[in-house]
């Protein structure tokens, strides 16, 4: 596989939590988020002991980890959407990419020690950190929802995700942006990330085309079957977060699906079957504590380098 075309990589950056609680700041927006019913310390114990297993998981399977460790009073540091990392191609050198975020409590994740480290692998090629002052948000590929090989961007618009934002990075990098407007189950809330209703691999793409409004589905499906076979999940499998998965390169470069154990339960046999034709392995670890005061999942766990 032409590494400047490559969909996925083997290796994975993952934050592990100081410091986890429901962030109050967040639950503006992110309706997954449930306040809580135990106290902090509690919370932090269950949620290292999900991160340690969903990462020992990950590595016995063959894939490539770097841990670095988050700090206190960031509660959804473990959730790296403030950076993406790119492959270098004919255009541009491999690097680092820093992201505008819209709470301020997740701007102060952007931790200058972290980003020193990264840095030295990966420097930093865009730093769009500025664009909060305009209103510009976009929060990496939480926001968006990148096909690499085809050169295309899918984000679902919320307050997280101006179109703005996305329209911008893309003419910057090149790549094309669908842009659509999404629905979750409170009426006229946008699901707040895109990595929650799409994910894409290099044969397959999953889409939770039931939340996409009406006026922008036909356009978003037809995008993703120009490559790939797309398989379809119900509203009810994206808020299990069957959408909030991704494709990583294990043992001897095989594909593997990630998930949390929530998601691979509420899929169907015949969705799982279609699922291992392009995987090798479907990869889950349990997440309750993470996915119900985060109200994120698997991907939003990993930050893929490249």
């Amino acid at each position: 596989m032409d590494k400047a075309t490559q969909q996925s990589t083997r290796h994975i950056l993952l934050i592990e939590p100081a410091d986890f609680f429901g962030n109050p700041e967040t639950m503006e927006t992110n309706v997954y988020q449930a306040h809580e019913e135990q106290d902090h310390a509690t919370i932090q114990e269950k949620a290292l002991a999900e991160f340690r297993k969903f990462r020992d998981m990950l590595t016995e399977n063959g894939v490539h980890t770097t841990v670095l460790h988050g700090e206190k009073n960031r509660p959804d540091q473990i959730f790296p959407n403030w950076l993406s990392t790119h492959q270098s191609n004919g255009q541009q050198a491999q690097g680092m990419i820093l992201y505008p975020m819209y709470n301020q409590s997740r701007r102060d994740e952007r931790s200058p020690d972290m980003i020193e480290v990264l840095s030295k692998t990966y420097p930093i090629m865009h730093d769009f950190r500025d664009w909060e002052n305009e209103g510009k948000i976009i929060e990496s590929t939480g926001s968006m929802v990148m096909d690499h090989v085809n050169r295309k961007v899918y984000a679902g618009l919320s307050k997280r995700t101006t179109k703005e934002a996305v329209e911008k990075w893309c003419d910057i990098m090149g790549y094309e942006p669908i842009v659509f407007e999404t629905e979750s189950h409170l009426q006229g809330m946008p699901i707040y990330h895109t990595d929650l209703v799409i994910y894409i691999g290099t044969e397959l793409a999953v889409v939770a085309s039931e939340v996409i409004k009406e006026e922008y589905r036909d356009k978003v499906v037809a995008s993703l079957a120009e490559n790939r076979e797309v398989l379809h999940l119900t509203r009810e499998q994206q808020e299990s977060f069957c959408g909030n998965s991704l494709e990583v390169l294990g043992e001897g470069n095989q594909r593997m699906l990630v998930m949390s154990s929530t998601a691979f339960k509420a899929l169907s046999d015949e969705q799982k079957t279609v699922m291992k034709k392009h995987f090798v392995k479907l990869l889950h670890s349990p997440l309750p504590t993470i996915e119900m005061y985060g109200g994120g999942s698997a991907r939003c766990l990993m930050a893929e380098l490249f």
